[in-house]
């Protein structure tokens, strides 16, 4: 069983950067891939990152690449998206994701794949 605990969204202007935390329980952590995931009001949840279970492969999604930085550190049982220019459209809750599913490489954009979630964070980007 896994954890997930986000933390670092709020309120920022667009241009602006956030760092979101995801703080993961349980000692197989490091064998995970781990994802973030997005959801606004009335859309579907999204793809926004995944970072393999070493950290040696990420992925983004087309509209966060060169903005977003997905990251882990494996010893802290932590991953992060670091976010920068920020946009009003990037508002949405923010959840952090853990695929169980041992990947020797890689990591899935699909949400599907991911079978422990966080409760989210709240990001806010004001124009």
């Amino acid at each position: 069983q896994v954890q997930l605990v986000e933390s670092g969204g709020g309120l920022v202007q667009a241009g602006g950067s956030l760092r979101l935390s995801c703080a993961a329980s349980g000692r197989t952590f490091s064998s995970y891939a781990m994802g973030w995931f997005r959801q606004a009001p009335g859309k579907e949840r999204e793809f926004v990152a995944a970072i393999s279970w070493r950290g040696a492969s990420t992925y983004y999604a087309d509209s966060m690449k060169g903005r977003f930085t997905i990251s882990r550190d494996n010893s802290k049982n932590t991953v992060y998206l670091q976010m920068n220019s920020l946009k009003p459209e990037d508002t949405a809750v923010y959840y952090c994701a853990a695929d169980s599913n041992f990947r020797p490489v890689g990591a899935s954009r699909n949400r599907v794949e991911y079978d422990y979630w966080g409760q989210g964070t709240q990001v806010t980007v004001s124009s």
